[in-house]
Order: structure tokens, then sequence, then C-alpha cells
């Protein structure tokens, strides 16, 4: 049995779940870990002596024992039954346990195959850390300053030329893109001291790359354009792009440094045609290139989910040592 947890109509959730359907895969279930509040969604022991039970989006309780793998897609989100609470810590208290409860019962209680474990999902995340780690992979990553110093950024601006701005670990409102930042005498020191912010040297050129990793195959597309932060429109140039094997290398040795199975890498090639690492997302977006590149990927990614399940060690979570991130 397959279980993904997301989020209630994710449509890369929806989507994997109806190719994965459509393949006879009749065991794959989504639990929506925003719908935990107002049902009876959740049951686990210490001692085992009674199922460890989830209820699915269909409104099934299938047993923890069952699962061989877990694909840990999307479980930051606030409750919905929560919303109508007018009292925030209510509120708080009824999203921080029910969060706490499934990731909890999830990290504790399943041995089986996961797409990626919950503490190499987080730890990987963090955007400085994960740079670093490509650093020792030897991918080349940009020159990078985080401060709340704007002497510090003029100084740094000095020393490498046109720099870029963007937050360390931003938030769930609005995107917040990628910015220039050419003067930065031109803010003042409070806003630079009101948090950190991650300021890099501008990787020069118009080609960026979106490496999609399951396992250890890559479907990569390049994207052209003189916009800093692609995201902002997806009308320009879009087409496959053939991985090198010495990139292909060194991004698999950074992605299991960081104990994922899975990651949305985004690089940039300079005019030399050089990559450099920007950030990987551990659970990054991938359906959109489908239709734009031709590429089955959502086929792709069941392949990959339906051979972990294949390879997974025992059929039954409970029976195998709880698996732990790589340090």
């Amino acid at each position: 049995m397959i279980l993904t947890v997301s989020l209630k109509d994710d449509l890369h959730a929806l989507a994997v779940r109806h190719e994965a359907l459509s393949r006879g895969c009749r065991d794959f279930h989504i639990v929506e870990c925003d719908q935990i509040s107002g049902h009876e969604s959740l049951s686990w022991t210490v001692d085992g002596d009674s199922p460890t039970t989830l209820r699915t989006s269909d409104g099934r309780l299938v047993r923890l024992e069952d699962a061989s793998v877990v694909w840990w897609r999307r479980v930051r989100a606030s409750q919905q039954d929560a919303a109508s609470r007018k009292n925030r810590s209510e509120r708080n208290l009824v999203d921080n346990d029910c969060r706490g409860a499934l990731t909890g019962i999830l990290s504790t209680a399943f041995g089986g195959e996961w797409i990626s474990h919950p503490e190499a999902t987080d730890r990987a995340s963090d955007k400085l850390y994960q740079l670093a780690v490509a650093r020792r992979a030897g991918l080349r990553v940009p020159k990078t300053l985080v401060t709340q110093s704007r002497d510090e950024v003029a100084r740094f601006r000095e020393q490498v030329g046109r720099i870029i701005v963007k937050p360390v670990v931003g938030t769930s409102g609005p995107l917040l893109f990628t910015q220039y930042l050419d003067d930065p005498s031109a803010l003042p020191a409070a806003s630079y001291e009101a948090c950190p912010a991650v300021y890099q040297e501008y990787v020069e050129g118009d080609r960026h790359i979106r490496l999609n990793c399951f396992g250890d195959r890559m479907y990569a597309a390049r994207l052209t354009t003189d916009l800093l932060d692609w995201r902002a429109d997806l009308t320009m140039p879009i087409s496959p792009w053939p991985v090198p094997d010495d990139l292909a290398r060194r991004v698999r040795a950074t992605l299991r440094a960081l104990g994922l199975r899975m990651g949305a890498v985004d690089l940039k090639l300079t005019p030399e045609g050089e990559p450099v690492w920007l950030e990987v997302n551990p659970q990054g977006q991938f359906l959109f290139l489908e239709p734009l590149l031709g590429i089955p990927l959502t086929r792709y990614f069941v392949d990959f989910l339906l051979a972990a399940e294949e390879t997974a060690s025992a059929p039954a979570a409970g029976r195998r040592p709880v698996e732990r991130a790589a340090a």
C-alpha cells in the first residue's frame, strides 16, 4: 500500500493517484493533513496492542501496518475545521496537535520506504544547509551572504559585483520573487535589521534548469529567459535538457547526503555552460512541466513509487526498524 500525505485537493497527489489507479494499483491512498480535525482521523498506541489507523481522503480507515511506501508530499497546513474557531489559541492548539500527532505517529510506527523521510525533508529545506552540502559534493554554488547589516551587504556588493536578494525561508502568503539589489545604501538600515535575508552573487546568463529527480532518474527542462525568477512567466521557451553525466553524479551525491529520495533542483547555466546550483525543493512542483515538455512526468513518478513499493524489504511497516535520515 502507498500512502500520500498531502493537502485536500492537491493537484499533484490527485494526478499521481489517478495514474496509479489507471494502472491497477488499487492500494493508493491520500491522507489529507489539513482534514484531521473534525473527524476520527488517527489512532496509535505506544505498545502496539492495536493497529495504527489513518483516515484517507475517501473516508476509509487504513492500517499503517499495511503500508510499504509513504510519499511525504505536503504537511505544513492549517486545519480547515479549525478555521471556524474564533479563539486564536484554540486554532493554534488544534493545528499544532494535529500536525504533531500525524508526524509523530508516522515517524514512530512506519518502517517502510519514505519519499522522503520527514527529518531529511525538514533538514534539506534549509537553503543554507543545502548550499553547503552541494558545495561539498563538487557543485558550484553562488557566493552567499546572510546578514542583517547594510554595511555587510554593501561590502559584499563591492566584492562580488551585482547581487540578488531572496528570503531565507519565506512565508505561506504570496510568492516572494528573487530581486536584484543594485544599491544597498538606497534602503534604510532598519530594513536590513528587520530580519536576515540571503544575498548572493548574480549568476550571468539566461538559461535556467529545473531538474526533477525521482530516485536515480532525472528529467530536466531548460527555461530560456532574461527574468531573474522564471516562475513569474511560463510563456518563455521551455525544452527538454539532457543532463550531463558529471552533473547527474554530483546532484545524486548531494541528494544522498541530504537524505532525499526525490527533489526538484534549480540550476542556472553560466554563459560558458557551467551549471550553478541554486537550490532544491524536496517536494517541488513538476506537473506543470508535463504538457510544456511533452514528457509523461506523472507516469515516471508513479514508476518511481511502484518501484519503491516493490523493493520494500517487508510489506508490513511495523516489522522494520524506524528509518532515520542520514546526518
